[in-house]
C-alpha cells in the first residue's frame, strides 16, 4: 500500500504530530503509516481521510502483492 498522507499534510501545513492528535494516535504511527510500514484500520483510513478533506481512495493506494513484482 502506497499512501498520500504526508503529500495531504503539506497542502493544510499540518505536522505529523498535529494530524497525531487530530486522530487520535501516537505520532510515530503517522510515520509508520507515511513510510509504508503500517496499514491502518479502516477508522483510522477513514480518520485520516476526513481529518485531511479527502477520501480514503484519494490518500491510500491499494495495490496487490502480486504487482509490486
Amino acid at each position: 500500500m502506497k499512501t498520500r498522507i504526508k503529500e495531504f499534510r503539506a497542502k493544510y501545513n499540518l505536522t505529523q504530530a498535529e494530524l497525531a492528535e487530530k486522530v487520535g494516535v501516537r505520532r510515530e504511527t503517522i510515520v509508520f503509516l507515511e513510510k509504508g510500514k503500517y496499514n491502518p484500520s479502516l477508522k483510522l483510513a477513514h480518520d485520516i481521510a476526513v481529518a485531511l478533506k479527502t477520501s480514503i481512495d484519494e490518500l491510500f493506494i491499494f495495490y496487490d502483492e502480486a504487482e509490486k513484482k
